[in-house]
């Protein structure tokens, strides 16, 4: 039984890339630390894909200073729904995505009021989600997910996470909202990671960070085995993307809209590694 484990540990260890070697062998020496802010500042992230051409949501505002709090969100409040985020979170801390219903702001499923959502501005500005650096606020458009997204499950909005390995797709997986996560499709805010093939499309394994499941854990809807719309305009989007910014190893995060298709909404210098998980192989093994 020892040597069954002792043989379990080594194939897994040939196979899965750790947080050491992807900064190591990926990170260092493939992206120079002067480019990291193209990945880390979004604001500077939505210029470059905006300067390019390339489809992602609509930027809104940007705020930087407290007092410009009440004047832009006075512009703000013709939009129904958006997302307001730190340009320099990660991790999906400090995102919000809210929309009007009957006159009022909701978040998830709670009511909230404005004062809840200046509050929320400042201490994006002051760092609270930036580890203590002075921020800027991003306040974009909100899509509306695809209906396959929805099915899967309605509230909050999936995404597609592809880690890019010199301009070639290397592995993907679909980040899917939970009742947990509040909307949001971070697998570190309580999303599931369900792995993709990335030569079809089709949906695989469902991870929820320490569990692999067989259903949407609250709705129970099925996920394993469907395929992904737009999968090879996905692809596509994702290269153009890497060849257009100076970093040659990167996460790349993309949602799919109702009307507009594939959309860029993030890139991400350091991509997580619960990926491994959601497809069950390591990307040593792929890469």
């Amino acid at each position: 039984m020892f040597k069954t484990f002792i043989n379990t540990f080594k194939r897994v260890d040939q196979y899965m890339l750790g947080l050491n070697e992807r900064n190591i062998k990926y990170i260092y020496p493939k992206n120079a630390r002067e480019n990291y802010k193209y990945a880390d500042d979004k604001i500077v992230t939505k210029q470059v894909l905006e300067s390019h051409q390339l489809a992602c949501p609509k930027t809104y505002a940007t705020i930087s200073k407290v007092g410009e709090i009440e004047s832009t969100w006075s512009d703000m409040k013709i939009n129904k729904s958006m997302v307001i985020k730190p340009s320099m979170g990660r991790g999906g801390d400090g995102i919000k995505l809210i929309h009007q219903k009957k006159g009022s702001w909701i978040l998830g499923k709670k009511t909230i009021s404005e004062e809840h959502i200046f509050t929320h501005i400042a201490n994006i500005l002051f760092g609270m989600f930036s580890y203590g650096k002075n921020d800027r606020a991003l306040i974009e458009e909100l899509i509306v997910p695809h209906p396959f997204l929805t099915e899967i499950y309605p509230d909050g909005v999936a995404d597609i996470r592809i880690i890019v390995d010199d301009n070639q797709p290397a592995m993907a997986m679909l980040r899917v909202p939970t009742n947990k996560s509040e909307g949001k499709a971070n697998l570190h805010q309580g999303g599931l990671g369900v792995g993709i093939e990335i030569d079809t499309g089709k949906l695989t394994h469902i991870f929820d960070g320490s569990d692999f499941l067989m259903a949407h854990p609250d709705n129970k809807q099925p996920i394993t085995d469907l395929i992904l719309p737009h999968w090879h305009e996905i692809l596509e989007l994702s290269i153009k993307v890497s060849e257009v910014f100076p970093l040659n190893f990167m996460g790349i995060d993309i949602v799919i809209d109702q009307k507009k298709g594939p959309m860029v909404l993030e890139i991400n210098i350091r991509p997580g590694l619960s990926i491994q998980m959601a497809n069950r192989t390591g990307l040593k093994q792929v890469i």
